[in-house]
């Protein structure tokens, strides 16, 4: 039988490279650790190791027992991590993951009275992704991901929260800011900003741009939205946002021009994995969401 301690000798192995190594990271001896491996290769019956000069590799067996490591390992942690924060008087820890700069404000909107209302559940926010956060949770190091950009795949369900619209922002003196919306050939001579995400997974340039047959004269970005609008106020460029962000951020200074006759229009999501008995904590945290927005 497979226990957790063989899943995690693999995988100390194979990420260190050698049982020396192996042996010291898990605070065991290496002929313990050695006779550990030598008698799980006897009891399943397969090889794990093969040696490659000095060096350990897996065989095709072990590799597919480090797959199974990192697969369960995580749930392991993320189980032991819930338990001692029981220990210490916590129900809980609510794991968030962020695919889109802008929702961080929003969010924050959100976490607050979700944390009010219960003072037994911690929220724990990484905002580090950009379009990996389903590896996350598919490992179960995030208990829901926030996303504008759904990836439709198995096992996993994707909430609608609220409906949005990315508008062009520019400044007041601008020559579109009287213009009821623009066609991409109007931002062929323009500068614009964004997030730093890649090309391909930015709205303005596949949904619209791209599909017009046209691009912009430079492209720029920046992480910080209050430095991304200030550079929009100094009439360095031109910028593309979600609507109720500007809106949360109105100046005198700036107008808002739709993309296209039509809007350029978009859905905020919160991706859960469908086979998981999810606790009530985040069937509420969506439930708030949704009366929030």
């Amino acid at each position: 039988m497979i226990e957790r301690q063989h899943l995690q000798m693999v995988k100390t192995i194979h990420d260190v490279g050698t049982v020396t190594q192996a042996a010291k990271a898990l605070y065991v001896t290496q002929s313990a650790l050695s006779h550990a491996m030598k008698k799980l290769e006897h009891q399943t019956g397969v090889a794990i190791w093969q040696k490659s000069g000095r060096k350990l590799t897996l065989t095709s067996a072990g590799r597919s027992i480090l797959v199974m490591a990192n697969k369960v390992l995580p749930q392991f942690q993320r189980f032991e991590a819930e338990l001692e924060a029981i220990q210490k008087g916590f129900k809980g820890t609510l794991k968030l993951g962020i695919e889109c700069y802008p929702c961080f404000q929003w969010l924050l909107k959100v976490v607050a009275p979700y944390l009010q209302q219960y003072p037994d559940v911690d929220v724990d926010v990484k905002n580090e992704f950009q379009f990996g956060g389903l590896g996350a949770l598919f490992n179960h190091d995030i208990d829901l991901l926030i996303t504008p950009d759904p990836l439709h795949k198995k096992g996993v369900t994707y909430i609608p929260v609220f409906d949005y619209e990315q508008v062009l922002l520019v400044h007041k003196s601008h020559a579109l800011a009287e213009h009821n919306y623009v066609s991409p050939a109007d931002l062929a001579e323009q500068v614009l900003f964004t997030y730093p995400v890649e090309t391909s997974r930015l709205d303005v340039f596949n949904q619209f741009l791209t599909p017009g047959g046209h691009s912009v004269k430079r492209h720029r970005t920046l992480e910080n939205t209050e430095m991304l609008m200030e550079m929009v106020k100094n009439i360095r460029g031109v910028a593309v946002l979600p609507d109720w962000l500007v809106k949360q951020n109105e100046s005198a200074e700036l107008r808002t021009v739709r993309l296209g006759s039509e809007g350029l229009s978009k859905t905020t999501f919160i991706a859960i994995r469908s086979d998981d008995s999810q606790s009530r904590f985040v069937e509420e945290f969506v439930d708030m969401a949704k009366q929030v927005c």
